[in-house]
């Protein structure tokens, strides 16, 4: 498997890199061992990941979870590369991450992945920023912390895993998913999305939310509003032009869902990422 890793920051316990993988569905997955623990954002490519906590799915926007020492494969059985960044943790200052969130009854992953929730949106476009543009040390170490928090909040919520699909439907899936990711600003109905599966729309809206955890339309709106929080933080673009950039045809709207999803408006959310990162020229 062709991977190549560019190491971003590191300190005591914990690293984050740049992993970028070119395998396809020729090359055959191995056997792997999370040294630490794992949590690593895809930002590009779709994939088959298995290990002790279950299969899943993983597409841009969703977070692959793996506990220490644990076993795993990824696999590209349906579509070719992919992207992730990729944040280890130390088991002990994982467990103390753990244990100071309400209601967290475990130190260890109990599922594979976590999909493209909301409540995980802001602390991913931050992820993202950071790695697309010169950050300092203690940022990459305080939003590995926020990350690791954020996962145990979402983990002790209660989420549980889907149902694993067949793999003909992974395939379908899979195949939206990158049709989705070329270019989310697309308007894509479920009408299309299910014909291009050979799929009822019924069927294909149920298995796609067993794939990925969401729906078609909240996968694509989601996608959309990090692409407009990411840019929001890095350019200097209106907001009415990145809305639209992202497929918001209406300003209104974009405003509404962003403040709905990610807790502030565009602007107020700009004026926040650039108090504590100079937004480039």
């Amino acid at each position: 498997m062709a991977l190549s890793l560019q190491h971003l920051a590191s300190g005591t316990g914990w690293c984050v890199s740049d992993v970028v993988c070119t395998a396809g569905p020729r090359d055959r997955p191995f056997e792997e061992r999370h040294e630490q623990m794992c949590i690593a954002l895809v930002t590009r490519g779709t994939f088959n990941y298995r290990s002790t906590q279950g299969a899943a799915v993983l597409a841009p926007g969703s977070l692959l979870l793996g506990n220490s020492g644990a076993c795993f494969e990824c696999g590209h059985e349906h579509s070719a590369g992919d992207r992730c960044l990729s944040f280890h943790i130390a088991p002990e200052i994982f467990e103390t991450v753990a244990m100071a969130v309400p209601g967290q009854r475990h130190c260890a992953f109990t599922a594979p992945r976590l999909p493209l929730l909301p409540d995980l949106l802001p602390v991913i476009a931050s992820a993202e920023s950071l790695r697309d543009s010169p950050a300092a040390v203690d940022e990459f170490h305080e939003l590995t912390l926020s990350l690791a928090g954020a996962v145990c909040q979402a983990l002790a919520a209660d989420l549980r895993s889907v149902r694993a699909p067949n793999d003909r439907d992974r395939r379908r899936v899979t195949a939206a998913l990158r049709r989705i990711e070329a270019d989310p600003a697309q308007p894509l109905s479920l009408s299309e999305l299910a014909a291009g599966a050979a799929m009822s729309p019924f069927h294909f809206l149920r298995v796609f939310e067993q794939v990925v955890g969401v729906t078609p339309a909240q996968y694509i709106l989601r996608l959309r509003l990090r692409r407009a929080a990411v840019e929001l933080r890095n350019s200097q673009e209106s907001v009415a032009t990145i809305a639209a950039e992202c497929g918001f045809s209406d300003l209104s709207t974009f405003n509404r869902q962003f403040k709905r999803l990610l807790g502030a408006a565009p602007r107020a959310f700009r004026v926040t990422a650039s108090g504590s990162r100079p937004i480039p020229r």
